[in-house]
């Protein structure tokens, strides 16, 4: 059967909206070969204002597109996939990005042999740096992965992992952007306590963490490296390095992303 569309997506909130614009800015498919639904009217005919998509009468009529991306709440995941399981066929692919929901349970809702693929995103693919997780369902081959890694590296970073390692990717990009905001506000903190205002604080926080992740992807070299670079004989980062050390921040770190993983864990059980 031929599908009217190459990609259907389903939800367009925040996540959903950024994803759409990521792979439309990308050029991995035109907005004139996307249909999109979303349950609220309202934000549904925004976003395909926006984007110049055509907007879908319901979520069925969507899911007749080639690829179809999934990016509603977990909770919503079985309502929806039981939905539009009629429409869905071998010659599809369903994406779905719904933390915590495993390929064998929206397998359980469609018929036999539709390839799921399973992302992770983060909340960084509304700058377009993200950083997403994927892996396949039981009917997904190499090729339904790189069509799905096509459509997401418009938004950043894709990584094809086990499944099995999907609470990992959770705990570290997923649950990371907190993390790194939290240091961020800290670094910001410590400028005020210093005299900065808070404002220049603030922006020197930030840039300072961007440049400093910038250099660590682009450089190639080992993070521990380009601290060495930057560590000067009885200066002032080394001395700032070993208060770190003092309060154990390597081991926080650590600690914060296996607590992530482990609730990333429980909540898939559940």
């Amino acid at each position: 059967m031929k599908r009217v569309s190459r990609l259907g997506v389903l939800g367009v909130g925040a996540m959903g909206g950024a994803l759409l614009d990521g792979i439309l800015r990308s050029g991995a498919v035109r907005a004139t070969e996307v249909i999109a639904y979303d349950a609220d009217a309202g934000r549904l005919a925004d976003a395909c204002a926006r984007h110049r998509v055509t907007p879908a009468p319901s979520a069925a009529a969507a899911a007749e597109a080639a690829c179809v991306l999934l990016c509603v709440k977990p909770y919503q995941i079985a309502g929806l996939v039981e939905e539009i399981a009629p429409s869905l066929g071998r010659d599809q692919l369903l994406i779905s990005i719904a933390a915590g929901i495993r390929t064998t349970q929206i397998e359980a809702h469609l018929p036999a042999g539709v390839p799921v693929v399973r992302a992770m995103p983060n909340i960084a693919a509304t700058v377009r740096v993200g950083a997403t997780g994927l892996c396949a369902g039981s009917s997904a081959r190499r090729k339904h992965l790189s069509a799905a890694e096509r459509l997401l590296r418009g938004v950043g970073l894709t990584a094809i992992v086990d499944e099995g390692l999907m609470d990992a990717v959770t705990a570290v990009s997923g649950s990371g952007p907190a993390f790194v905001f939290l240091f961020i506000e800290a670094m910001a903190d410590a400028g005020v306590r210093l005299g900065l205002p808070r404002a220049t604080a603030l922006a020197l926080a930030t840039q300072t963490v961007a440049g400093g992740a910038a250099m660590a992807r682009d450089s190639g070299e080992h993070p521990g490296a380009l601290k060495d670079k930057v560590t000067s004989p009885a200066g002032t980062t080394i001395e700032g390095i070993a208060a770190l050390e003092r309060c154990g921040l390597r081991h926080a770190v650590i600690e914060a992303v296996t607590a992530a993983g482990r609730r990333a864990q429980e909540l898939g059980r559940s």
